[in-house]
């Protein structure tokens, strides 16, 4: 097989492109590594598109060390043929490789073996034989009793029938290609019914007695009905009409002669279909379907918890994060502009205790004694009428103070994870809780990775996937997230600095470590001093690492150290100092680079276009944030309610989440409203992540509003 052709065709790149790729991937360079800073090797492959490669190139490896698996099984048994081998050559998918396997495959005991053993074969492969009556030496009746052995327990022509047809019916059922052509026509023309397992009403009511082509059953419905399986509310299975299989196993495997041997080997074809291959194909196509539809559903987690993370972080601002509770209270944390811990504390506006006026009093308190900026307020229980109160509190403060409402979703898992009490060992939960709050409004990225991404809420059926896959798309959606934004050495949490190119948690601790017992890094040199940091390590890690009080101002940038020179060429072509840099006098740079022309400036300095424009950017801006340009999140000052609303109303509101048949938009009202994909725009729309993503400010229109159902039901034509 040769992967490196396979590659370049998939993805559509040149054949060096995948090559020199494989190559780093081989060397044990990191993908946020490969994406940043070996743009000439690769051709400026971004690094979604390395995943993808990398995701392909692992099974494709593990695709051909399967088929040497089975090669040198299949020749071990002394079976190999060039028909086999050639199969094998060309198989591209593990089931293809796995139906020339079976024939060959040890068996567990089944009625084919046990006819084997009686002695059977023989007679299986003479009725294959389908000969015309007189081309067999002696009538099939009589030829099957020669079979009869009271000694191997074949007791009369019937058994001896039936052993061989159960050959027969086994062989049918491990042909590769018999096997490879139903599970397309199953495919292509079964249906997926499901019905009601129990009397009972739940969330799979609609799945009760349903039924839809499995080559156009989308994958969030085939998650939602394997859950309601699992969970014990439907029975699910595939339907086909049997003639169809029946039919194209017949044309293949029946003679045209007026064969005596025929009605035994029909009867074993259908045998073998309905006992045999049925069953098993049926098993394959659903796991098939599980595991499109969970890759499927993986893309999509992965990409809103990319735009999540990337959310526009809310810079300078004192924040007041508000956790809600009923009975053990509002817990309250203000923080100042980096996220450092100014005071906590509790008040009860919320049932049983409603001590409204007094809670009032803290928070103005609060408001006034720290210049809160925002209050920002998690959007779990009692969320709703913390929202009321907390509008009611701003309306009597009147100063601009605004509120916002913010996901709490694995706030609670990082209270009470071990990294939180590290952090506030004197804070109980919820107190954690409420910092957490404030922190992720401040900057989503640093605060949401300190939590299993799972927990984070912007997916579906995650629970139901493949932990293991699940799992590593997500870190490297983190990963990919955190390297592009870059991280302050001396500020960035362990949980932060883990997810760094190059850097393992231990690591990362250790650099912690370091800046605790030695002081603030002052330089990126100073890294390699850090325990389990080699300089393979500080080759990947060091230009995602910023050190902000450096002397070296490139220290501060993007820039790799590795194009430290060439940056510092690059400066005195064109008569710039360092302290141009710092002050930001390099507006005029990629002009004059322009106007010398690239392709000469690249010559000079010996570099590639695509490092020399990153340079030229980090050198125009250093220390920036790629997520400063995003739309900041939108403050509210008021609350409105549910009832509130009227059809036709347009709101302003953020995109909380997008699914496969929609996306949940938050207009300010406590319940996010759904916009149907076919509201999505008047054009057709294949999927909603080709219009929206997390984060995006849209304008909706009310659709409708099912307040009992607490629904809101949004349109974006407006």
């Amino acid at each position: 097989m040769d992967i490196i052709n396979i590659l370049a065709q998939e993805f559509s790149l040149k054949t060096n492109q995948v090559e020199n790729t494989v190559n780093l991937i081989d060397e044990g360079n990191t993908i946020p590594f490969i994406a940043r800073y070996r743009k000439e090797v690769t051709g400026s492959l971004d690094d979604t598109v390395l995943r993808d490669l990398n995701d392909r190139l692992t099974y494709l490896r593990s695709l051909e060390k399967r088929k040497e698996e089975v090669y040198s099984a299949i020749e071990g048994q002394g079976k190999m043929t060039d028909e086999i081998a050639a199969a094998l050559d060309s198989a591209m998918i593990l089931t293809e490789i796995e139906d020339i396997y079976r024939p060959f495959k040890p068996h567990r005991k089944t009625r084919a073996s046990v006819a084997r053993e009686k002695g059977l074969e023989d007679l299986a492969l003479a009725l294959m034989l389908q000969l015309d009556e007189k081309e067999y030496d002696k009538p099939l009746e009589e030829m099957a009793a020669d079979f009869v052995s009271e000694e191997k327990g074949v007791n009369d022509i019937n058994e001896a029938f039936d052993g061989a047809c159960d050959i027969i019916a086994e062989d049918i059922s491990d042909n590769a290609e018999y096997r490879k052509q139903i599970r397309a026509l199953t495919y292509d023309n079964g249906m997926l019914v499901s019905k009601a397992a129990k009397e009972e009403d739940s969330v799979y009511a609609q799945y009760y007695d349903y039924s839809e082509e499995i080559r156009k059953i989308p994958a969030h419905r085939i998650l939602a009905i394997n859950r309601g399986e699992k969970e014990e509310f439907l029975k699910v299975n595939i339907e086909i009409p049997s003639e169809i299989i029946l039919n194209y196993l017949f044309a293949n495997i029946i003679s045209p002669n007026q064969s005596p041997a025929k009605k035994y080997v029909s009867r074993a074809i259908v045998d073998g279909y309905e006992r045999l291959i049925a069953p098993s194909i049926e098993r394959e196509i659903r796991s098939a379907m599980f595991d499109d539809a969970s890759e499927g559903a993986i893309k999509l987690f992965s990409d809103n918890l990319k735009h999540l993370l990337m959310g526009a972080p809310l810079k300078g601002k004192v924040v007041l994060g508000y956790d809600p509770g009923y009975r053990t209270g509002c817990k309250l944390a203000v923080v100042d502009q980096i996220g450092k811990v100014i005071t906590t504390a509790v008040i009860y506006p919320t049932k049983p205790q409603e001590k409204i006026e007094e809670s009032k009093k803290i928070v103005k308190d609060l408001i006034r004694k720290y210049g809160v900026d925002v209050i920002a307020i998690g959007n779990g229980t009692a969320s709703k009428e913390s929202e009321i109160f907390i509008a009611q509190v701003l309306r009597e403060v009147g100063n601009d103070t605004k509120y916002i409402m913010v996901s709490e979703a694995g706030a609670s898992v990082y209270s009470a994870s071990k990294l939180g009490a590290e952090e506030f060992p004197d804070f109980d939960v919820t107190q954690r809780s409420a910092v957490s709050i404030a922190r992720r409004l401040q900057d989503p990225l640093a605060e949401l990775v300190k939590i299993d991404p799972k927990s984070i809420g912007v997916g579906q059926y995650q629970h139901d996937m493949k932990q293991a896959r699940l799992d590593e798309a997500l870190t490297g959606v983190v990963e990919d997230c955190v390297n592009s934004v870059g991280v302050d050495v001396n500020t960035a949490s362990y949980s932060l600095l883990s997810y760094i190119a190059g850097i393992n948690l231990t690591s990362a601790k250790n650099i912690v470590k370091y800046r605790e017992e030695n002081g603030e890094f002052t330089s990126r040199a100073q890294i390699l001093k850090v325990p389990r940091i080699g300089n393979k390590a500080f080759e990947q890690c060091a230009g995602f690492l910023r050190v902000s009080g450096s002397d070296e101002v490139l220290d501060n940038t993007g820039v790799h150290p590795e194009s430290y020179g060439i940056a510092k060429k690059l400066l005195a072509k064109y008569k710039y100092s360092t302290d141009d840099v710092k002050s930001g006098k390099l507006r005029e740079l990629r002009d004059k680079v322009l106007k010398t022309g690239i392709p000469d400036v690249c010559e000079e300095l010996e570099v590639g276009e695509p490092t020399l424009m990153d340079i030229i950017g980090e050198l125009e801006k250093p220390g920036r944030d790629v997520r400063d340009s995003l739309p900041p999140p939108i403050l509210r000052d008021d609350v409105m309610d549910l009832s509130d609303l009227k059809e036709g109303m347009v709101f302003t509101g953020t995109v909380r989440n997008v699914i496969d048949f929609g996306a949940f938009v938050d207009i300010g009202v406590h319940q996010d409203g759904l916009v149907h994909v076919s509201e999505m725009s008047d054009k057709f729309i294949k999927h909603p992540t080709d219009l929206v993503s997390v984060g995006d400010i849209v304008t909706v229109k009310i659709k409708s509003v099912d307040v009992n159902k607490k629904r809101i039901s949004l349109s974006m034509k407006l």
